[in-house]
């Protein structure tokens, strides 16, 4: 386990604070406050402690690794502000999620913002905020139509016969939770359009089979994906 002298807790986010307004709110309640602030505090605090632990782990043994292969030094990480930056943002998101996927992506983009071809500070934080406001969906999507046909040959999952078709047959063949969801996906959807994060902005538009195998990520899109992918 890393040491703690080398990792810094995460600071109090929002979520803390509102937890403190509303522990406070209910002491004041005569009589029954003392024993809602407990019942509050039994049901809430463990929770939270353990996703705080957890994530300085997660974190911490990650960035271990990437001094073990010489891509950082963690030291010097003490002195850079822009990832001290990166990380107490990522962090307290990463407290205010169960989701796996962006957890993974929070965990992510802090690695690479410590490596040389990191995007700018604004990026960054524009991306933090991006993984902040997407579900896990979101990132799923994007990256099955950054290649739809690696996707499927990864996952093991056959590539139809089409001759023609729409974006949205392939989305449902990748993932069969969608069959059926189409307001949710297509919501989804737009927000990566309108994120510009995707070059196209419906998935009903018919097309040929060598346009349903093209990428429909753009350039902001596959910088997003780089920096919530793994460097290890």
């Amino acid at each position: 386990m890393p040491s703690k002298k080398n990792y810094k807790p995460p600071e109090n986010s929002k979520g803390d604070i509102a937890h403190k307004v509303v522990r406070s709110g209910l002491a004041a309640i005569p009589f029954i406050g003392g024993s809602a602030v407990e019942l509050f505090t039994s049901l809430i605090i463990p929770p939270i402690e353990k996703r705080r632990i957890e994530w300085m782990e997660m974190v911490g043994k990650s960035l271990k690794k990437l001094e073990e292969k010489n891509y950082v030094t963690i030291s010097e990480l003490r002195e850079d502000n822009n990832f001290i930056d990166t990380v107490l943002q990522a962090s307290q998101v990463a407290l205010r999620t169960s989701q796996k996927d962006k957890i993974n992506a929070l965990k992510n983009a802090i690695l690479n913002s410590c490596l040389p071809e990191a995007p700018d500070k604004s990026k960054q934080h524009l991306f933090i905020d991006l993984i902040d406001t997407f579900t896990e969906w979101h990132i799923r999507i994007l990256k099955l139509f950054d290649n739809p046909r690696d996707w499927f040959t990864n996952n093991n999952v056959q590539w139809p016969n089409l001759y023609m078709g729409g974006l949205s047959s392939i989305l449902e063949l990748a993932y069969s939770e969608m069959k059926g969801n189409r307001e949710f996906y297509d919501l989804i959807w737009k927000d990566l359009y309108n994120k510009g994060l995707v070059n196209t902005d419906s998935l009903h538009v018919t097309m040929s089979k060598h346009g349903l195998e093209q990428r429909r990520t753009n350039e902001m899109g596959l910088q997003f994906l780089k920096y919530i992918a793994s460097p290890l």
